[in-house]
């Protein structure tokens, strides 16, 4: 009888391969929350992923590393690849024409990703201080926000609808700024602001600074 050999399931193999990541990203981000970034090891990360500390350095490189993969999953609010520029809110906030409108549908958002997102900031920032690891990770977040508000501050200068006299970097600042995990640290964490609260400051404060 002649054997017959079953496809490859490439597909199967990546959806597979996906779980597990996303497995440990999940594991990463609990354990890092709970014990702090310093004190979690990569080998705890594996055990309570189900997976080998071995599989986690080949796929990841670092723990630095693993802690970067955390921070983009929270912060798009899951592990679809597609960058949070592409995503439907981000085209409406594109599309939308009216400026003071467009600063509202940005700051929702922005709102719902610091959400998620600002506790492994924070542990990132904070973290750098007794892990030099963590040093160039936050510079790269840094860097990576200033370039962020750079192409919307453009877009904003674009639509002519802002106060006489201001220009892009003054734009860029206020943004780069106004967005800080620091901000929302302050007002959220700190003193226990609602995120609608929040969310209301922080549209007033861009609108109050850069619109007419």
């Amino acid at each position: 009888m002649t054997e017959v050999k079953r496809p490859y399931d490439a597909s199967g193999r990546q959806q597979r391969a996906r779980a597990r990541r996303r497995a440990v990203v999940l594991a990463a981000r609990e354990l890092f929350e709970r014990d702090g970034f310093r004190a979690t090891t990569i080998a705890d990360v594996a055990k309570a992923a189900g997976v080998s500390a071995e599989s986690i350095y080949k796929g990841f490189g670092t723990k630095a590393a693993l802690a970067k993969a955390v921070f983009d999953q929270v912060l798009a609010g899951d592990d679809e690849p597609v960058p949070i520029a592409q995503r439907t809110e981000s085209q409406d906030v594109q599309a939308e024409p009216d400026v003071r409108r467009k600063l509202a549908l940005y700051t929702a958002g922005l709102a719902q990703r610091q959400a998620r997102s600002a506790k492994v900031q924070i542990l990132i920032r904070d973290g750098r201080h007794t892990d030099d690891t963590l040093e160039e990770l936050w510079q790269n977040l840094l860097t990576e926000r200033l370039t962020g508000m750079g192409l919307c501050a453009a877009h904003l200068v674009d639509t002519g609808q802002l106060r006489q006299g201001i220009d892009h970097a003054e734009v860029r600042d206020v943004l780069w700024t106004c967005i800080s995990v620091e901000l929302y640290e302050l007002l959220v964490l700190q003193r226990e602001w609602t995120l609608d609260r929040y969310t209301a400051w922080i549209t007033q404060a861009i609108t109050a600074a850069i619109c007419p």
